[in-house]
């Protein structure tokens, strides 16, 4: 048995799993999530700013104290598109490497997409496959198509933090910034399509907490419960009607959201856009949700398994 932190530094959130790894079997001890808004500003400037880095070093020392407390023995951490636009990345690994005692990789996004693949699909049975794995951040959605492993993936810089920052400056977003966003949405599509056989898909896979607040909302919960989001399927038409309600409420609006955490308020409507726009451009039936995503993947590697 080995036990294992796994750390995953997007641009909207930094999570971090602890868990036993036997084998093929992985015993989660315990899983934690801040939104530190690591990528706040980096699609204008460049640069990752003094507060995300304030915010992000606060979160990563409690993170080190609980691992010392559970006596963790290997450390990943993994992080991602904000990380890998800003010029003043080495100011970032030099932080983490005090803080945590070990360095972030600061990965691509095909090593990104092959963590997220062998997170969501690990153990999973009873679907048809090949798989396509959506996986939607704050700065970037990969799409990964396989089955037993990665055939092929790519990387599209449309993610719910940079859309939010681009085009949805209004509360709620006017129907001409909605439709700007779109736009990056669906050019970014096209892109991934030109090296991923979308039209294979027999089952798609949507995860992190965009898609999740999403499944979270069309099931009616009255709070996050993830164990009955956790395989659930988002039919087309809803994800259409949530999409539309969340781009036509206010802030106020969505905060009152019983299953909205607090750092989604202002970027779920871009993210529920981002599934919207795969959903009608792959001409999707439904998305399998899964609570299973990169953060599993990077815990299986950080034991000595695949990706």
């Amino acid at each position: 048995m080995t036990r294992v932190a796994a750390v995953d530094c997007g641009t909207n959130s930094l999570r971090l799993l602890v868990a036993d790894v036997h084998g093929t079997t992985k015993d989660d001890l315990h899983r934690e999530m801040r939104v530190v808004r690591l990528g706040q500003g980096v699609d204008r400037t460049g640069e990752l700013a003094p507060e995300a880095l304030a915010r992000t070093r606060a979160a990563l020392e409690s993170y080190a104290a609980t691992c010392r407390a559970l006596q963790v023995q290997a450390t990943r951490m993994v992080a991602t598109s904000a990380t890998r636009d800003a010029s003043n990345r080495s100011v970032f690994v030099e932080m983490v490497r005090e803080v945590l005692g070990t360095d972030p990789e600061v990965v691509t996004g095909d090593q990104e997409a092959a963590l997220s693949f062998d997170g969501a699909t690990r153990g999973l049975t009873g679907v048809d496959t090949p798989y396509l794995v959506m996986d939607i951040g704050g700065g970037s959605t990969e799409l990964v198509l396989g089955a037993e492993r990665v055939e092929a993936a790519r990387s599209m810089d449309v993610g719910c933090v940079r859309l939010t920052e681009r085009h949805l400056a209004d509360d709620p977003p006017s129907p001409a910034q909605i439709a700007a966003a779109e736009a990056d949405v669906d050019a970014g599509i096209a892109w991934a399509q030109e090296v991923v056989p979308t039209a294979a898909t027999r089952t798609a896979i949507g995860l992190a907490g965009s898609v999740t607040t999403v499944a979270a909302l069309a099931l009616g919960l009255t709070s996050y419960d993830a164990s009955t989001i956790h395989l659930s399927r988002l039919s087309a038409d809803q994800v259409r009607e949530v999409t539309a309600r969340l781009l036509a409420m206010t802030r106020e609006q969505r905060a009152a959201l019983p299953v909205m955490h607090p750092g989604r308020v202002d970027v779920i409507g871009a993210g529920a856009l981002v599934l919207r726009r795969l959903v009608d451009r792959l001409e999707l039936a439904e998305v399998l949700v899964s609570e299973a995503d990169i953060l599993d993947g990077i815990a299986w590697s950080a034991a000595g398994g695949a990706a």
